[in-house]
């Protein structure tokens, strides 16, 4: 991977999963590899930030300054990302604990220790001010600490991402009669919606508790209505997650070996599957799901697991 990555058109390939539950109902089910693009700027990250990358040149800057929890993929894939463009990065971290003994954090924590190696200057925040985040006040704040940036929100979408995102879809795509994708901010879904074909149907799977993402995706949609979110496979919210989704995606990796993260595309593999058990698709239906990365997050995941004792996902 090298500079020039982000002036360039990457497309992924579509690999067919063979599952006993897709030969009984007669349905195919696809797996669009976009985590394969790089290790941390993978999938929906690679996407978000390439537009974002050329604005922040056009605008001459030469820092970008983003937000994330303690295991973000998305600070992990801004770090990996201004290391790889010639950009200083800058993480607005959740959670002023973690910055009290950085070293500890570091060894305890290979998102955040990924971002550092990568030159991410990290600064940690309470929970009370990060919900400020968007704010003028917040941003003018960090401005005096920090000097001149370009603002990469939280998450990475915006207008820019959602255009990155659209071009995950190729005309090879239009086979598919359903779009599948896991939803964090909604960028990578409204980028989908944009660039489906009216007999095509999007489906989201939200990783996070409610309601609030239905107007956030029509902010960045043309009107279009062929879309729907599941709001049932969330597992208790953003970052949560049980014995049976681990279980699930352990025995997926076994039977497919694709591996999945817990906090994405695990709940929505999970979800797909359930949904087709419960006869919501058709026989004959083809589905392409969208694998959008994210797998730096399970050795975090795990070690909350082992400290818990608890199944760990297999990598």
């Amino acid at each position: 991977m090298n500079n020039s990555i982000f002036d360039l058109t990457i497309t992924t390939k579509n690999q067919q999963v063979f599952l006993p539950v897709l030969e009984k109902m007669g349905i195919e089910l696809f797996i669009k590899r976009e985590d394969a693009i790089h290790p941390f700027v993978s999938g929906n990250k690679f996407r978000k930030l390439k537009y974002n990358i050329k604005a922040a040149r056009e605008q001459q800057k030469d820092t970008l300054l983003t937000f994330g929890g303690a295991f973000s993929n998305h600070i992990a894939a801004t770090a990996a990302t201004g290391k790889i463009a010639g950009f200083k990065t800058i993480g607005v971290v959740r959670g002023e604990e973690l910055g009290y003994n950085l070293h500890k954090t570091l060894t305890t924590n290979t998102t955040l220790n990924e971002a550092y190696k990568n030159g991410m200057q990290l600064k940690f925040v309470t929970r009370e001010a990060y919900r400020n985040k968007t704010s003028q006040l917040f941003i003018e704040q960090l401005k005096k600490e920090f000097g001149d940036f370009y603002l990469v929100p939280e998450g990475g979408t915006n207008s820019l991402a959602v255009k990155g995102c659209e071009e995950i879809l190729t005309t090879a795509d239009e086979k598919f009669d359903y779009i599948c994708v896991a939803v964090g901010t909604g960028g990578t879904v409204s980028g989908l919606i944009n660039s489906t074909k009216k007999y095509q149907k999007v489906i989201g799977f939200p990783a996070l508790k409610g309601d609030f993402l239905s107007e956030e995706i029509k902010k960045y949609t043309l009107n279009n209505l062929n879309w729907s979110l599941v709001n049932e496979y969330h597992f208790g919210g953003y970052g949560k997650h049980t014995s049976s989704l681990i279980s699930f995606i352990n025995a997926f990796k076994t039977q497919t070996n694709i591996l999945l993260d817990p906090i994405y595309t695990g709940k929505m593999l999970f979800g797909i599957v359930d949904l087709i058990k419960n006869n919501h698709f058709k026989e004959g239906n083809k589905i392409l799901a969208i694998h959008t990365g994210g797998l730096q997050g399970i050795n975090g995941v795990n070690q909350l697991l082992k400290q818990k004792n608890k199944e760990l996902i297999i990598i």
